[in-house]
């Protein structure tokens, strides 16, 4: 599998981040989990094609996560792709419909498929071409009340992707003996907060559910985050053995057969 990292920044804007986007290429289908605003740009930037995406997975509908859904299927309908799948948790469908009232002008120029999940879930997404070849489970979040975490196995790889959320047991959970965990790092030490990830919140609990994922990748960083990246790191590799890299847009992670 091959992960891009599109977008791995937030609401606020800063240079070189663009709202939250990974893509993840399982060698025969192309999934987009959530959608921000700059995530359309960013996958041209990457050498994708965004008409070539199988089916877009939201983690929850905050606009900094899907606020580039409906600009990226006009998009592939200006190029005469007109089928998406989307895959979301509780309320998607009435998210997406509230969306198209404002433009009224799309309704009926391309057909999308909402597929709405909740935790604890398995399904295989469907792609252009009939079932992708990857099994992903879901698993619940500490943001919002229908927020979702991924985890998503192909070819015997396995990726999970939390999505926002507060450090919480359902997450590392899902992420036991991961190859790569994708998880959030909102703010530095000590800032307060809550519904998202600080480092010291994250290795508080990681002193109760010992992480067991490969490799740690942190995004969604808020500009709080600037000259803090080395103090985060550091801090994490006192409770984790695996490696931890900060993610920046555009970055590229290859996981490799053992």
């Amino acid at each position: 599998m091959k992960i891009t990292f599109l977008g791995t920044g937030t609401g606020i804007p800063q240079d070189g981040r663009v709202q939250s986007g990974v893509l993840l290429d399982t060698g025969k289908n192309l999934l987009l989990f959530d959608c921000g605003c700059g995530v359309l740009g960013r996958i041209h930037e990457s050498g994708y094609e965004h008409k070539d995406i199988d089916a877009i997975i939201i983690t929850h509908l905050h606009l900094d996560h899907v606020g580039d859904i409906l600009a990226l299927i006009k998009a592939n309908w200006l190029l005469g792709k007109t089928d998406m799948r989307i895959y979301g948790p509780q309320g998607t469908k009435e998210w997406f419909e509230k969306t198209l009232d404002v433009y009224d002008y799309l309704r009926d120029r391309f057909t999308v498929e909402i597929t709405e999940l909740s935790p604890e879930e398995e399904f295989i997404p469907q792609g252009t071409e009939g079932n992708c070849n990857c099994n992903i489970r879901s698993a619940k979040t500490a943001h919002t009340d229908n927020s979702l975490a991924y985890r998503i196995e192909s070819s015997h790889k396995t990726v999970v992707y939390t999505g926002d959320t507060e450090p919480c047991q359902e997450v590392m959970e899902l992420a036991e003996d991961a190859d790569v965990l994708i998880h959030e790092c909102s703010f530095p030490l000590g800032f307060p907060m809550t519904n998202h990830t600080t480092p010291d919140l994250l290795t508080l609990m990681m002193d109760e559910y010992p992480l067991t994922a490969k490799k740690l990748y942190l995004t969604h960083l808020y500009p709080q985050m600037q000259g803090r990246y080395r103090e985060a790191t550091d801090h994490i590799r006192k409770y984790y053995k695996g490696e931890v890299i900060i993610a920046k847009d555009l970055m590229v992670v290859e996981i490799q057969d053992d």
